[in-house]
């Protein structure tokens, strides 16, 4: 009786030993597959890592490579805008030299159509003095000196050239220039013109030379 329990006692510690044994073995079994499960996140983070950084690296270039694609863009527009000013600014300097030639040729030639028109009535005038010396009508010789006056005359008014009118005007600051004052022969000449010393003109409207007269006081 005895030896019957002690003998299922030492099997009973036999199973429980292989128990734990076969128990132990498992749990190591088990572990590093715990392990492996463990390190697969990590090894997907990895990667998503290296393409997220791959990614942004990726962008970088493309931002440098925009960047100096404008840049470019930049220094071609503002070399056209440099180059187009040097050109304004030569083609303005070679515009402005020959303005100012053209109007110191203006000024040194400005006289040439009156005097090319006032030539015929010299020549009129030359022709009257060679007829002084040799012919003795005065009446004709008195002819032609209206005649050539009335030419002359003409030639003043088609420039623009007019007398002003004086002798018996009042006077007026703006037209005439008094050298003396004589007493009125009446009460209607005061403060007109009894006499004109030498003859104002206009031209265009313009007065050129003022007329000196006398003023009735």
């Amino acid at each position: 009786m005895t030896k019957n329990v002690g003998k299922t006692t030492t099997d009973d510690k036999i199973n429980v030993g292989k128990e734990k044994k076969e128990a132990h073995h498992t749990n190591e079994k088990n572990q590093p597959r715990k392990d492996l499960k463990k390190a697969k996140p990590d090894n997907k983070s990895a990667k998503e890592n290296k393409q997220s950084k791959r990614t942004d690296s990726k962008e970088d270039h493309n931002k440098e490579k925009e960047l100096k694609k404008k840049v470019s863009e930049l220094e071609h527009t503002s070399h056209e805008w440099q180059d187009k000013y040097l050109r304004l600014s030569a083609e303005f300097d070679n515009y402005r030299k020959r303005t100012l030639k053209e109007k110191a040729d203006l000024i040194i030639n400005a006289n040439e159509n009156l005097l090319k028109d006032i030539l015929p009535v010299v020549d009129d005038f030359e022709r009257g003095i060679d007829h002084i010396d040799k012919s003795e009508d005065l009446e004709a010789l008195r002819t032609g000196i209206h005649l050539i006056y009335s030419k002359f005359s003409e030639f003043l008014k088609q420039k623009g050239i007019k007398e002003i009118e004086a002798k018996g005007q009042p006077f007026d600051l703006d037209l005439h220039e008094a050298m003396t004052k004589i007493p009125a022969p009446s009460e209607t000449d005061k403060g007109k013109v009894l006499d004109v010393i030498e003859k104002g003109y206009t031209l265009n409207e313009k007065v050129i030379r003022y007329a000196k007269v006398i003023v009735g006081d």
